[in-house]
């Protein structure tokens, strides 16, 4: 009986605070659910006072009979009982066992259930703006307090601001909805617009958390409208009577197996007094100079510096006519390393990089070009400046001493972007040097010919945005589906991906190019050669063979990539420019000196 927390599950069920209570585990089975990947436990729970059979484990697997827990992070949960009406739930969120059911044997004590002999006492938890939401024990089971109860679900249907009965995230599903949840708002897209085969409209997506965990929230057409101005990031807010269904996890990377969608009925309101129950937004920085080492595509918090930044960019998409907008900021920190980070739309419009202001980036995705580290915005990033953080003050700090006078290292400068950067090397020379094997490659330029153009899958329809080259779906009704951006389009555009076989003096290799630099060899863009490739088969097969034995400089990225457990040497050409017989003489001189000397 020593070994647990006498009266833990009376005081938890009330909502008291209390730290790493040890109960016994009574019973545990899994609950069986279709629509669920996550493993999910109802169980039996014992302080040797009292149990409870409405306990849920989500941490982990199941645990055996008679086992003594640890509690460490609990919350507790509502859903709807036709026959008691809201029903309290215990969920573990993180336990540990102390002794094992096998050690233990037996059941301790001679607990009650809590049910049935403290069921008014801990049944009264309701939260209103003014109070907290923990009850003081001492007038638990007051006739003031039991007539809250029965009131409780009449105050919630007259008004959010009158009393309200506190889900958590976590415990959503599709089964039950009468819940209210009170949520920070963490990150909010832009509105963006849609349009396929049963209409268009606008919608914006907003991700929501609290102190159980997050989930995404989506809103469309008027709703979209009603709610995109009023929704701040890092505000709290109270919500209800939203659609939770499951997760397409195709565009939800939020963990949590389930997704909400504002409707015309949904109720939302602002939490005036913020009493920190609800987590801050947590951010996971790295330094600027360890985004050299990470995949391209990955997602990174960085806080930097606005050094400098470019002027607006103003161009046209030739695929969809569309005006695009974009802009680079140059970043510093700490690390003496710099990056260019690109935004786009109406982020690089309001963008303002006078005085130099310290630039948050929550989920920057991590591009490559020429051999140089980039980042730029998707439409999940947040930007926010001059963050009142402590991150914020120490390199505002740092700056101000030594920063702005500090040579940094550029990990945005292009490793092929000049001659004098780039290594010459022939194929030979690349394999006996075993070039590769780095993690984000090796480059290497070469004077060679063209041997094979490839004509088979040259060619490929994508995604008619400017900033997405994703491969598009023929719905064949007329629209196009790019599974990236989750929109169909009427149309699309022409990309290039070729394979062909070059040759230097020493060796030849396959190697891949895409749009940009198999223009330049074929002298044809990539909508040109799409158009005779469906058109007209001879000149396409023409437009590829005219390309043989022509000479350039490739300028190259040698990778040695792991595909189905089976190493293979990947080369694809970064750059192509014409061959400039000067400086590769200059080149072959210095060789021949080394050979000499």
């Amino acid at each position: 009986m020593n070994q647990l927390t006498e009266g833990a599950l009376l005081q938890m069920m009330r909502g008291e605070k209390l730290t790493d209570p040890v109960v016994q585990v009574l019973g545990c089975k899994k609950i069986q659910s279709a629509s669920s990947s996550k493993e999910r436990y109802r169980m039996i729970l014992s302080d040797g006072d009292h149990s409870i059979s409405f306990a849920m484990l989500t941490a982990q697997g199941g645990i055996d009979v008679n086992s003594i827990i640890k509690i460490k992070r609990f919350l507790l949960s509502e859903i709807p009982s036709a026959v008691k009406g809201n029903q309290k739930v215990l969920v573990i969120l993180d336990c540990e066992t102390v002794v094992s059911g096998s050690e233990v044997g037996i059941r301790i004590g001679n607990p009650v259930n809590l049910s049935e002999d403290k069921a008014s006492n801990y049944n009264t938890k309701v939260e209103s703006p003014s109070s907290t939401t923990t009850e003081d024990s001492s007038d638990v089971g007051q006739p003031a307090r039991k007539q809250m109860r029965v009131d409780a679900p009449n105050i919630l249907n007259q008004s959010l601001s009158d009393s309200r009965i506190i889900s958590q995230i976590s415990a959503l599903s599709p089964y039950h909805n009468k819940w209210v949840i009170k949520a920070r708002v963490a990150n909010k897209s832009e509105m963006r617009t849609w349009s396929n085969s049963r209409g268009e409209g606008k919608l914006f997506s907003f991700d929501l958390m609290d102190e159980s965990g997050e989930i995404r929230c989506t809103a469309f057409r008027d709703v979209a409208d009603k709610y995109f101005n009023y929704l701040q990031v890092d505000k709290v807010y109270y919500f209800s009577k939203c659609q939770v269904k499951p997760a397409n996890k195709q565009f939800n990377t939020i963990k949590n197996e389930y997704e909400m969608t504002l409707n015309s009925d949904s109720v939302i309101e602002e939490c005036l007094n913020d009493d920190g129950v609800v987590p801050q937004v947590k951010y996971n920085f790295v330094p600027i100079d360890s985004v050299a080492s990470m995949d391209v595509g990955a997602l990174v918090d960085v806080i930097g510096i606005c050094k400098e930044a470019s002027d607006i960019q103003t161009f046209t998409s030739r695929s969809t006519n569309r005006e695009l907008k974009k802009r680079d900021v140059f970043l510093v920190d700490q690390s003496k390393t710099a990056i260019t980070l690109t935004l786009w739309g109406s982020q690089a419009d309001s963008f303002d990089g006078t005085n130099n202001p310290v630039v948050l980036i929550k989920g920057a995705k991590v591009g490559e070009f020429g051999g140089g580290k980039n980042l730029s915005t998707v439409m999940s990033s947040q930007i926010k400046m001059n963050p009142d953080i402590q991150e914020c003050h120490r390199i505002k700090g740092w700056f101000e001493r030594e920063g702005r006078d500090s040579e940094v290292k550029n990990l945005s400068e292009r490793t092929g972007g000049g001659n004098f950067q780039t290594p010459w090397m022939s194929f030979k020379e690349v394999h006996e040097k075993g070039l590769g094997q780095s993690e984000k490659g090796d480059y290497f330029q070469t004077m060679a010919t063209i041997l094979l153009v490839r004509s088979e899958n040259a060619i490929y329809k994508a995604c008619p945005t400017a900033e997405c080259n994703k491969k598009v779906i023929d719905l064949e009704n007329g629209m196009y589906r790019c599974e990236k951006c989750n929109r169909e389009y009427p149309n699309f555009k022409y990309r290039l991906l070729v394979s062909m076989n070059i040759g230097d003096w020493s060796d030849n290799q396959w190697v891949s190019l895409f749009s940009s630099e198999a223009e330049k060899i074929l002298g044809k863009t990539s909508q040109e050669v799409g158009l005779a490739m469906e058109n007209d088969t001879e000149a396409a097969t023409a437009i590829f063979r005219e390309a043989n034995f022509k000479q350039f400089v490739f300028k190259c990225r040698a990778k040695l990539e792991t595909y189905n457990d089976e190493k293979r040497f990947k080369t694809v050409v970064v750059k192509v420019d014409p061959v400039n017989f000067e400086e590769h003489n200059s080149y072959l001189l210095t060789e021949i000196e080394k050979l000499m000397s």
